[in-house]
């Protein structure tokens, strides 16, 4: 999969994400502590709408009729028209650094990692004004060892490879969470990964919690039955230690997303503790 940012920005696969993304950010700063966000592959931040497969995500989204929609789809459209206004459909679509950059109080802090020195320098860009923020043009697995744990000790790390060599990065993700979680258990982490094959998912899972993670929850929609030649069938997030009632949020959300991302009724959600309590 050789991933492309701009190319996919505002798919079904982003929106999906990005939803989970703001709300357990959501869920973090109920509690007044200052919180540590870290991003391992954070883009450029800002992407203009130009074709791509928008149309099948936050286009779709935005334009849905929907009544009284859960509150982490009406967070997230608000996000989304805070950099496009209200009333119009989307021109530019906000990557998770500047998704993330909405939720965070003046006491947080983050730390967003792109390995593209391109990429890293527009990102820096955005960012230019916003003492809290620090761009790193790095790999972002290797910032995961060195920037964690944070003084903060509590927060949230975000692990969001492109796959482009499905085998590895499931590899390097799964090293990632394990490795993290022991030199940080307090923390939340997040991971995302593309739905290709059924059977990749579930030894993905197996992995994890062989490898004895706690409280560790599958988030997953998919547009297309898990095993179809679609190429990207769905997308998922495994979340180490989620934040109290973030399950259920999520449980009201993904069904509303299927319905409209999913017209045609094809796929599934899933939203389940596979690991602890």
């Amino acid at each position: 999969m050789k991933y492309r940012h701009a190319c996919h920005a505002g798919n079904f696969a982003d929106v999906v994400k990005h939803v989970a993304l703001a709300a357990t950010l959501a869920r973090l700063a109920q509690k007044e502590r200052p919180l540590f966000l870290l991003e391992t592959h954070a883009g450029r931040g800002r992407y203009q709408l130009e074709g791509g497969e928008a149309a099948g995500g936050i286009l779709r989204l935005a334009s849905a009729a929907l009544r009284q929609p859960p509150a982490a789809i009406t967070r997230y459209l608000g996000i989304v028209r805070q950099f496009n206004g209200a009333g119009v459909p989307p021109a530019c679509y906000p990557g998770s650094p500047l998704i993330a950059a909405t939720l965070l109080r003046p006491q947080d802090r983050a730390a967003f990692c792109e390995i593209v020195a391109t990429e890293a320098g527009l990102l820096r860009r955005e960012f230019r004004r916003d003492a809290r923020i620090g761009v790193h043009c790095r790999d972002g697995f290797e910032a995961l060892g060195a920037l964690l744990p944070p003084r903060e000790k509590r927060g949230l790390a975000l692990i969001d490879p492109p796959y482009e060599e499905t085998d590895a990065d499931f590899a390097r993700v799964t090293a990632a969470l394990v490795e993290t979680s022991a030199r940080w258990p307090q923390g939340t982490l997040i991971a995302w990964y593309p739905i290709k094959q059924g059977v990749t998912t579930a030894r993905f899972h197996r992995q994890l919690v062989s490898a004895g993670l706690k409280r560790l929850l599958a988030v997953e929609l998919c547009i297309h039955p898990d095993d179809s030649r679609a190429g990207l069938n769905g997308s998922g997030l495994v979340i180490v230690n989620a934040p109290y009632r973030l399950e259920g949020e999520l449980a009201e959300a993904l069904p509303v997303l299927h319905r409209v991302l999913s017209p045609a009724g094809a796929g599934r959600t899933r939203v389940a503790l596979i690991a602890g309590e």
